[in-house]
């Protein structure tokens, strides 16, 4: 009971620090000179990966490290398939962002890199760093497309990064979110292994399935939110870049402390099916750019097949 207050406290701490630090990024990134449309780019790029970052960063520190990577891959596939597939349930998403599908055939490329990296059942400093540096100019590529999208995208992505506010104010919102999302994943990690133990998962596997499906719940609500709004390119937007930085920061960044130890079982199943979800979605966006309720049902029962699979796998 002891563990499951903690995992729970850290969920809370988790969503409070990830939006804390958003809203405080993008003033600062404003305050620094970037305009509002580079600022909402760029937390749609990897704002919402934050609180996974911490929870993977703490897990690595106290060598977690099958944690870390059950929590970076997991996430992708709980983002693909049960917050995009609940929040097209809610309302259907209507996507209107030009430049979410080459980003979508770039996290299959970047999926598939990883695949081939880890064969040898190691991702090594050298490969880390090559993910990193791919993330770079994935940022490159970003700004260059977006700058072309219409421009009632382009007003979208402004006004979402929201107004620029005083110094102080944007960097109190950054110390109170860091501090939050700190005890958080302290929270998380100790108590995770606790947890999967108790529900007899391995470290790896607790990563990939409780740790991965709390830390995502908080988005899967604020998704439903902005689908309600409308607002289905953010939704999308940040699904893709969450798991495009989830593949080359997070793991990429791990490898790059400590040489990451690869299982087979990576290698032959969860990343193959992060890339199944992944396809599954490309025709959605390159066919009438919506996400029907439909195709959301689609991914939401491909994910619970994907979850039954996982745990049917331990008997």
């Amino acid at each position: 009971m002891e563990a499951w207050g903690f995992f729970l406290l850290g969920l809370v701490l988790l969503a409070l620090g990830g939006d804390s630090i958003v809203k405080g990024a993008s003033a600062l990134a404003q305050r620094l000179g970037a305009s509002p449309f580079v600022a909402g780019l760029l937390l749609i790029a990897f704002g919402t990966s934050l609180p996974e970052l911490a929870v993977n960063a703490r897990a690595v520190w106290v060598g977690a490290q099958d944690l870390a990577l059950g929590n970076a891959v997991g996430s992708n596939i709980v983002n693909l398939g049960l917050t995009l597939g609940v929040a097209a349930l809610c309302a259907p998403l209507l996507v209107r962002m030009r430049l979410l599908s080459p980003l979508l055939v770039l996290l299959i490329i970047a999926t598939l890199a990883l695949i081939v990296l880890g064969l040898d059942g190691v991702i090594g400093r050298i490969e880390g760093g090559v993910l990193l540096l791919a993330f770079v100019a994935m940022l490159g590529f970003l700004l260059a497309r977006g700058a072309r999208e219409a421009e009632p995208v382009r007003g979208d992505v402004a006004a979402y990064a929201g107004p620029a506010v005083a110094w102080w104010q944007a960097l109190l919102r950054l110390g109170i979110a860091i501090a939050l999302l700190y005890f958080g994943a302290k929270f998380i990690v100790q108590s995770a292994t606790t947890l999967g133990a108790s529900l007899g998962l391995t470290p790896l596997l607790s990563g990939l399935l409780p740790v991965a499906i709390g830390s995502a719940l908080p988005e899967v609500a604020a998704a439903v939110a902005a689908t309600r709004r409308g607002q289905g390119d953010m939704v999308v937007g940040h699904v893709i870049g969450s798991s495009l930085f989830n593949l080359l920061v997070v793991v990429g960044g791990m490898a790059v402390f400590r040489p990451l130890p690869l299982p087979t079982s990576f290698v032959r199943l969860e990343l193959p099916a992060a890339i199944a979800f992944a396809v599954m979605l490309l025709p959605m966006l390159r066919g009438d750019l919506r996400v029907s309720r439909g195709e959301g049902a689609v991914l939401v029962l491909a994910f619970v097949a994907w979850v039954v699979l996982e745990i049917a796998m331990l008997a």
